[in-house]
């Protein structure tokens, strides 16, 4: 019969909004921007820093190995190691961008980071009106403490603090000193065989 389609639409839409009045759970508005919407922890925007204790620059966990910035496909990340007085290379970015305006939110540079260093965020409201300075973040404004990162992204989180807690427990097994071995029991001689 012709129109039974559109009958079928009109029963699914007729029962979808009496049972939204019954339901509480089906309400979908959410009043953004009064009303943050809760995301999903695995949701990922941009990367940002890791960084351990008080200090976010000094206690950033990159070394400034510059895998990320190797494998990143649109080449968005740009990493100068800092040096000492001497000009050896520290295992610190003295200078660390991110160019959100090319990054495609891939994850490759929280995949290869040997040191757990980068993870993604959550922040989506970046809208700027300089789209060429206000769109390239540096070091300062990708530090985030390990704290937030528990915060948006607990169960990874709490697996990244095993890893991490576990390759500290074998660097200090390995860094401490072997406890001298037990000298070797001194057997006493065999007595002589008996002559026949």
């Amino acid at each position: 019969m012709l129109g039974t389609g559109l009958l079928k639409g009109l029963a699914v839409t007729a029962k979808n909004f009496v049972g939204s009045f019954h339901d509480p759970k089906r309400y979908t508005t959410v009043e953004y921007p009064e009303q943050p919407t809760k995301l999903p922890e695995n949701y990922r925007n941009f990367p940002f820093l890791v960084f351990d204790g008080e200090q976010p620059i000094d206690g950033l966990r990159c070394v400034a190995c510059k895998i990320c910035e190797a494998e990143c496909p649109p080449q968005c990340i740009y990493i100068i190691p800092d040096r000492d007085e001497k000009g050896r290379p520290t295992k610190k970015p003295k200078v660390f961008d991110l160019d959100v305006s090319v990054c495609m939110s891939c994850q490759i540079c929280v995949e290869v980071c040997p040191f757990d260093a980068i993870k993604m965020d959550q922040h989506f409201e970046i809208a700027t009106a300089d789209r060429f300075n206000g769109l390239l973040l540096h070091r300062e404004d990708l530090a985030k403490s390990d704290a937030y990162y528990h915060s948006i992204h607990p169960t990874e989180a709490a697996q990244v603090d095993e890893i991490l807690a576990e390759a500290k427990r074998k660097a200090e097994a390995k860094a401490k000193p072997a406890a001298p071995a037990a000298p070797a029991a001194v057997k006493p001689p065999e007595p002589p065989a008996p002559a026949v």
